[in-house]
C-alpha cells in the first residue's frame, strides 16, 4: 500500500440560493418538500420557442464564490450547450460553462489532522443550469422511474480542483471547508442530504515508479462526507489490487452503494467531445469589468479563517476550539451570542464544545435546530452562574439537560429545585466530619499512605451534599482535616 499514492481531485456542485432559476424567473423551491413539478415554466422544461436569460444575482454569487476562493476573474465569459440525453435534463442539453468559466486558478488551504497546512489548487467554478430529479418507485412488484423537474433550471456552481488531493481525510477536509465558505457567503446553505451540494471525486492511483497519472474513476452524486471518505477509500483499494493483479482500471462513472459499502460501475465514462459542447446561442458574452469585480470583493463577509483569527486574538481560545466553533456558520453565530451576553468566552467555548454538543450529537439534530431548545442568552446564563460558582459543573450539566428537554430558563431551574451550589464552608466542614466519623478503616489506610482513597471519600461528601458542594472548597477542608491527622 505505501508504494502507491491516491491521486484525487472534486467536483462539488452547489445550488445557489437565489429566488428564480438560472435562465427564467421561474421561483427555485425546496425540491425535497415541495410538491413535485409545481416550480415550472417553459423555459425550464426545455419547450420549443422559449428563450433563456441570464440571473444576474447568480453570477454575483459564482464571482463572490471565486474571490472567497482566491480565483481569477476572467473579463471574458461564455454559456455553452452540453448535449447529452437523460430524462431529467428536459431540454436535451445543459447550458454550462466550457472554455471560458467565470472563475478560474484559485486555491483554498486546508487543516489536516496531523496540525499541517495543505494546498489545494483550484481548476476553475462555472456556472450551469441543474438538472430534475428522477425518484424510483416499486409497486405491485413493478418498478418504474418518476421525473421531478422543480429543480431543472436551478443556478449550479461546479467547483473543480486539479488533483493535489491525496486522502480520503483531504477530501472531507476540503469539503468541509469550502460548505463552511459557502454558507457564510449565503449562497447556499450546506444541506447535502437535500442534495443541493453534491461531491464527485475523481479517483486515481499512482506508484512510485509513475512517472505520469494512471486512468481515473468518478464517484457521481455523493450526498454525505461520510460517503465521500468511505467511497474514496474503497475506490482507491479496489484499483490498487486491480493494478497488482494485472486487471487494470478503465475510465468509468461509479455509484456508491451505501448498502454494500462498496462503489459499483454505472457506464463507461464519456470524454468532452463526446458532449458536443458548444457556444450557446441564445445567450450574449458576459464581459465583467473590473469595477464590477471590485464592487462584489467589498460585499465579501468575514470568511472562516477570518474569524477564526479573530477568536483567537480577542477571545483568547486556543487555535483547535476556535476552528471548531468557525467551521459551521451556525456554531460561530451561536458562539458570538453567547459571548455578547456577557459570558466569558474560554468557559462558553468549553461548554458550546463540550456538554451542548454532546447533546446535539445524541439527539442527531443539527445545530440549526439549537436555538429552539437552548438559546445563547440562556446558556450564557449558565456559563455566568458557573464562573460564579453558583453552580458545579455536574449540576450544571443537569441544568443545561433539563434546558434542553424544556426550554427552560437555567436560574428558574436552579431557583425551584434548590441546586445552587452549597459554598458555606461550615456546613462543608460538618460534611466532611461526618464522612472522616463514619469511616475509620478508609482514614487509616489513608493515613498509612494509601492516598487513592482520597477520592471515594470525597465522593461520599459531595453525596452527602446532594452533589451542590464547591468541589474546590471541599477538596481543601478534606485535605486541611487529613493532614492534621497525619500530624497527630
Amino acid at each position: 500500500m505505501s508504494e502507491w499514492k491516491p491521486v484525487i481531485g472534486l467536483e462539488i456542485h452547489a445550488e445557489l440560493l437565489t429566488q428564480s432559476k438560472m435562465f427564467s424567473n421561474c421561483p427555485v423551491v425546496d425540491s425535497v418538500t415541495a410538491a413535485p413539478n409545481t416550480a415550472v415554466d417553459p423555459v425550464s422544461m426545455g419547450l420549443p420557442g422559449t428563450l433563456p436569460v441570464i440571473n444576474r444575482t447568480a453570477l454575483e454569487m459564482a464571482m463572490m464564490v471565486g474571490l472567497a476562493l482566491h480565483c481569477e476573474i476572467p473579463p471574458f465569459n461564455r454559456f455553452d450547450r452540453k448535449s447529452y440525453f437523460y430524462p431529467d435534463l428536459p431540454k436535451g442539453y445543459q447550458i454550462s460553462q466550457y472554455d471560458h468559466p467565470i472563475t478560474i486558478r484559485g486555491y483554498l488551504d486546508i487543516d489536516l489532522s496531523d496540525g499541517t497546512t495543505k494546498r489545494i489548487r483550484v481548476r476553475r467554478a462555472h456556472l450551469e443550469e441543474d438538472t430534475g430529479k428522477l425518484v424510483h418507485v416499486t409497486s405491485g412488484g413493478t418498478s418504474y422511474s418518476l421525473v421531478d423537474y422543480n429543480r431543472a433550471g436551478v443556478p449550479l456552481l461546479e467547483i473543480v480542483t486539479e488533483p493535489d488531493i491525496n486522502s480520503a481525510e483531504e477530501a472531507e477536509s476540503f469539503t468541509r471547508k469550502l460548505r463552511a465558505i459557502l454558507q457564510y457567503l449565503g449562497v447556499n446553505d450546506g444541506d447535502m442530504s437535500k442534495g443541493v451540494m453534491r461531491v464527485e471525486p475523481n479517483i486515481s492511483v499512482m506508484h512510485q515508479d509513475d512517472i505520469g497519472f494512471r486512468t481515473r474513476t468518478e464517484v457521481k452524486n455523493l450526498n454525505s462526507i461520510r460517503s465521500l471518505a468511505r467511497s474514496i477509500e474503497y475506490e482507491v483499494s479496489r484499483q490498487i489490487a486491480a493494478w497488482e493483479n494485472d486487471e487494470g482500471v478503465r475510465q468509468a462513472t461509479m455509484g456508491w452503494d451505501e448498502v454494500r459499502q462498496r462503489t459499483v460501475i454505472q457506464r463507461f465514462k464519456e470524454s468532452a467531445e463526446e458532449y458536443r459542447y458548444f457556444p450557446e446561442p441564445d445567450l450574449p458574452i458576459v464581459e465583467v469589468s473590473r469595477a464590477w469585480v471590485e464592487q462584489i470583493r467589498a460585499r465579501l463577509p468575514e470568511l472562516p479563517d477570518a474569524k477564526r483569527d479573530r477568536f483567537i486574538q480577542a477571545f483568547g481560545l486556543s487555535a483547535y476550539d476556535a476552528a471548531r466553533l468557525t467551521a459551521d456558520q451556525v456554531v460561530a453565530t451561536f458562539y458570538e451570542g453567547v459571548v455578547a451576553t456577557g459570558a466569558n468566552p474560554k468557559t462558553a467555548a468549553n461548554w458550546m464544545l463540550g456538554a451542548l454538543s454532546s447533546l446535539v450529537n445524541r439527539e442527531d439534530t443539527d445545530w440549526v435546530n439549537v436555538s429552539t431548545r437552548v438559546t445563547p442568552s440562556a446558556l450564557a446564563s449558565l456559563v455566568k452562574m458557573v464562573d460564579a460558582r453558583t453552580l458545579n459543573k455536574p449540576t450544571a450539566t443537569d441544568v443545561l439537560n433539563e434546558m434542553w428537554e424544556t426550554g427552560g430558563d437555567p436560574e428558574q431551574i436552579v431557583a425551584t429545585k434548590g441546586l445552587a451550589q452549597v459554598s458555606d464552608t461550615s456546613v462543608i466542614d460538618a460534611a466532611v466530619e461526618g464522612v472522616l466519623s463514619a469511616n475509620p478503616d478508609m482514614i487509616a489506610d489513608y493515613l498509612n499512605g494509601k492516598e487513592k482513597v482520597f477520592g471515594p471519600l470525597m465522593g461520599m461528601v459531595m453525596k452527602a451534599l446532594k452533589g451542590q458542594g464547591d468541589p474546590a472548597l471541599v477538596k481543601a477542608i478534606m485535605t486541611a482535616k487529613l493532614a492534621a491527622l497525619k500530624g497527630a
